[in-house]
């Protein structure tokens, strides 16, 4: 493959619902540019794009492929993102680097929650976009009813570029291009023109005046013209469309059906022809360089930087790392730095990727994708640079992990080999998180959603070959007291030569302060207790707190004062008064009104509207406290308080309750007293466990 200058790269992200033909559309732009020789079939298990064992199996993209396409001396490196929203991590990262955004909608489905969602990234991202109607060769494909839906749900900035007609058996045919007012149609596999159908002609002319509206907005001069009922040239709708799609103010809307072939070529010269090339579509970034925020330039005169947007982790293939080149130039003699790492890698092999195809080139220039193996310190969102630039190009947000389970090997001493095994899984997947839990000992593993960690559990056992098994995280319940309570606690023991005494009263009572376990002080008089034993009375205390009389959970917020005591000059030791506060907290505890208390988490829901009365309720069921509802954009944000027990899954049943359309985020508030029957259900449950 031949080196590209940045005016000749576009860089095109793929986005849109799962099942929208993402993948079909990208196979299919492989084939009629001929970098391919076969059509490959995701149902078929054979396309360049979907290539890992589990997107076979599964028949979806799990993970973004980059598919370069050459067309019209041009290269469109597409970047072929995952639907399921599980993978939106994916999705977001592609984008990063991506300067247009091609939204797949399915005619039959018409917009559906990955096509909004598509929408609300590119706004987020400031990308531009292109819509392409794909699927227009089912039976129940709408164009009309479609566009309607996307005119409704993202405004007026949605403009047809062409309108498919069918022949006398409802089948779709062929499209008319509405600013030529020409129609065409596949004859023998190839469009042919032909005669626009006497039904389309009004629609035609409606559509045409919308459209040449937008463009107009594009520029005050072609506004004028607009106004003064001036007809707009070609030229000048194109130009007033290049513009309006640079500036995200024209989304255009084309169709075809990718499976055919219908429409693959149009949008590839749609492509070429209006989105902005690499260098003009990010003229400059902000990146830091020593610390401070610099912009830079997209070309190559600048000092060579390249942003990593993904890495691959494969057991038989190695390590390789994708990267957009954002300044400078890249070529295969050069080093390359890591300022966040402080390492200096030499670059020895460049390649192109084309799937899983790793096609090796002699240098990239500003704008283009590629890929280096075997860097041993960069990972995803990483900057690489010359050792001299010190550049750090900031890194973007990506959605939180609130989906926690327990993850344990099924195999006997495969511990290590998981924690070897995960570690490589989270180099590909930045948010599947990890960690170990002291308290309860488990190996938490959080992810987006439910598919994300079946993925990830498979990954585990195909690649890997070690088995495991998802639980329950432990809920961690805390115990604490009441009220107040004076016990006397006595320990003797006698036996040959000397005997073993310690005799102590202690005050039990709440600290008030839930954040700690214990607060210890002493209040003898006299020396009833000597006070070389106070440290062992405290030692004897904080072994009883680790657990609690009611479950044996860990007590927090507990108050208790030694006040008396008696000791034996003898037989008394350190050991004996701990034995004998331990005995004191044996008896006393459970005389000051133990409780047990659950962890309270705050969470915000963010939603649309149309769905506050469903997820209010619910909350409501899972005994949580609202405390505001807040607007935030178009949407609504519910904050709230609820137990951690209530919400355990909580991100499948939102997505269930709201069409995948509402996202949470949570953390731990504080710990609050668990009601009567609930704590019965916590004691009975813990007893089975012992």
């Amino acid at each position: 493959m031949k080196s590209y200058a940045a005016d000749k790269v576009r860089n095109v992200v793929l986005l849109g619902h799962s099942g929208s033909g993402k993948t079909t559309y990208a196979e299919a732009a492989l084939f009629y540019s001929g970098a391919t020789k076969r059509f490959g079939k995701v149902d078929e298990g054979n396309t360049v794009s979907d290539y890992d064992p589990e997107e076979i199996r599964r028949k979806v993209s799990i993970s973004t492929s980059v598919l370069p396409v050459e067309w019209q001396d041009t290269k469109i490196n597409f970047l072929d993102t995952p639907g399921y929203f599980d993978f939106v991590a994916e999705s977001k990262l592609a984008m990063s680097v991506a300067d247009t955004a091609l939204i797949m909608v399915s005619a039959k489905s018409g917009v559906e929650v990955g096509t909004e969602k598509a929408w609300e990234y590119t706004e987020e991202m400031h990308l531009p976009r292109i819509f392409f109607v794909n699927q227009m060769d089912d039976e129940n494909a709408d164009f009309e009813r479609t566009l309607a839906d996307m005119r409704v749900k993202f405004g007026k900035s949605v403009a047809p570029l062409q309108i498919p007609f069918n022949d006398a058996d409802g089948k779709f045919v062929g499209f008319i291009n509405l600013i030529k007012r020409d129609a065409r149609k596949k004859v023998d596999g190839k469009l042919q023109p032909c005669e626009m159908p006497e039904d389309k002609k009004d629609e035609v002319e409606v559509l045409r005046s919308m459209l040449v509206e937008v463009a107009a907005e594009s520029s005050d001069e072609l506004m004028e013209k607009f106004f003064n009922d001036i007809e707009l040239t070609e030229e000048e709708i194109y130009d007033g469309l290049k513009y309006g799609i640079e500036n995200n103010t024209i989304a255009p809307v084309m169709c075809g059906s990718a499976t055919l072939g219908y429409g693959v070529k149009l949008l590839l010269n749609t492509i070429v022809r209006f989105t902005p090339p690499a260098n003009e579509a990010k003229p400059n970034f902000h990146a830091f360089h020593n610390g401070e925020k610099v912009v830079y330039c997209s070309t190559d005169d600048e000092r060579f930087s390249a942003f990593v947007f993904k890495t691959i982790a494969d057991p038989y293939i190695g390590r390789l790392n994708l990267f957009r080149v954002m300044t400078g130039k890249l070529d295969a003699s050069m080093s390359v730095y890591n300022e966040e790492k402080d390492t200096v890698e030499k670059v020895g092999h460049l390649y192109v990727i084309r799937g899983k195809e790793q096609i090796e080139v002699s240098e990239l220039h500003s704008g283009d994708i590629g890929a280096l193996a075997k860097l041993s310190n960069t990972s995803t969102q990483d900057t690489l640079s010359l050792k001299e630039a010190n550049i750090v190009i900031p890194k973007i947000s990506l959605p939180e992990s609130v989906l926690c389970m327990a993850i344990q090997p099924k195999g006997k001493g495969d511990e290590d080999k998981l924690s070897a095994a995960l570690s490589k899984i989270r180099e590909e997947d930045p948010t599947i998180k990890m960690e170990v839990n002291k308290e309860t000992k488990q190996t938490l593993i959080y992810g987006i959603g439910e598919q994300q960690l079946d993925v990830m559990v498979n990954k585990l056992k195909n690649k890997y070959k070690i088995e495991v098994e998802l639980k329950d995280p432990i809920i961690p319940y805390r115990e604490t007291i009441k009220s107040k309570t004076s016990v006397r606690g006595r320990y003797k023991k006698q036996s040959g030569g000397h005997g073993q005494f310690g005799d102590v009263v202690m005050e039990f009572e709440p600290s008030g302060d839930l954040s700690v376990p214990y607060v210890f002080e002493e209040k003898i008089f006299g020396g009833s207790v000597p006070k070389q034993y106070f440290p062992a009375v405290e030692k004897g205390l904080q072994e009883c707190v680790q657990s609690g009389v009611l479950a044996g959970y860990p007590v927090v917020g507990l108050k208790a004062t030694l006040t008396d005591g008696s000791y034996h000059p003898v037989d008394s030791s350190e050991m004996a008064f701990k034995m004998a506060t331990s005995v004191a907290f044996k008896e006393g505890v459970p005389q000051a009104k133990p409780t047990i208390l659950e962890p309270i988490e705050h969470v915000e829901v963010l939603i649309p509207e149309k769905y506050m009365g469903d997820i209010m309720g619910d909350i409501n069921k899972r005994r949580g406290r609202i405390l505001s509802m807040d607007a935030v954009g178009n949407k609504k944000c519910i904050v709230a308080e609820v137990p951690t027990a209530e919400m355990h899954k909580y991100a499948t049943d939102l997505r269930s309750l709201t069409q995948s359309r509402g996202d949470y985020r949570h953390h731990f508030e504080r710990y609050e007293e668990a009601p009567m029957e609930i704590q019965k259900k916590i004691i009975a449950a813990r007893a089975e466990q012992k």
